[in-house]
């Protein structure tokens, strides 16, 4: 199976850090974050990884490899320019032609892939996105009413929202949606499907899943590591 990881983002929001190496090299205990990455794609049967660069390209090239000590074939497409989330996938349009893998370089999960993957597959669409329910404490308590008398009090009510994981399975007929050369993002390409009426399915993730975004995502990660050592 075939996978494509996003590794050219600036990790802006990681700076200082990501002056020096870019974001998906950063380590999380012993290994980077790609590495980890790329050992949990192996468990699960992807093989043929893709690594969407532009940042620091060749830093990253040289940190993995080929791939072959992680028991995979690491193909480095590099950007000329940024293309943005979605728009770096048109550039494999000619290699990839079975339902593939995407995540983001800052995603770390301990969901099973090749569950995942065998769920999309068999949906009627050339789009699964991968989703994460967020419980937020709410800080205050919601109070209700009907003109000036109270009905109800809620005390400090949980705030539940789903975000969008930034793990996804394409299929090949995807491409076509894509614009060439363009910076194009995933939720570009979301919401064009929505627009055209193609249908674009969900798949929701239960185990653990942290976007390593900020500092404080970064710390969290590190106190857990150990929990992706045996991937």
């Amino acid at each position: 199976m075939k996978a494509v990881i996003l590794a050219g983002g600036l990790g802006t929001r990681l700076k200082p850090f990501t002056n020096v190496i870019p974001k998906p090299l950063m380590p999380i205990g012993e290994k980077a974050i790609l590495e980890i990455q790329i050992e949990q794609l192996v468990h699960y049967g992807f093989t043929e990884i893709y690594l969407a660069t532009n940042y620091k390209a060749d830093y990253i090239e040289k940190f993995l490899g080929d791939g072959s000590r992680y028991g995979a074939q690491l193909i480095i497409s590099k950007e000329d320019y940024p293309l943005g989330t979605a728009g770096p996938l048109k550039l494999l349009e000619n290699r990839i032609k079975e339902p593939f893998l995407v995540m983001n370089g800052d995603i770390l999960s301990l969901v099973d892939f090749k569950k995942f993957y065998d769920f999309s597959i068999i949906k009627d669409s050339l789009f699964t996105v991968a989703i994460k329910k967020i419980i937020m404490p709410y800080a205050f308590g919601n109070i209700y009413f009907d003109g000036d008398i109270v009905t109800a009090i809620e005390e400090k009510p949980n705030m539940i929202t789903y975000a969008v994981a930034g793990i996804y399975i394409m299929k090949p007929g995807i491409f076509s949606l894509i614009p060439s050369n363009t910076y194009y993002g995933i939720d570009n390409l979301i919401q064009s499907m929505l627009n055209k009426k193609l249908p674009v399915t969900k798949y929701e993730i239960e185990e653990y899943w942290i976007d390593i975004g900020r500092v404080d995502d970064y710390e969290e990660i590190q106190e857990i590591s150990d929990a992706f050592s045996s991937k």
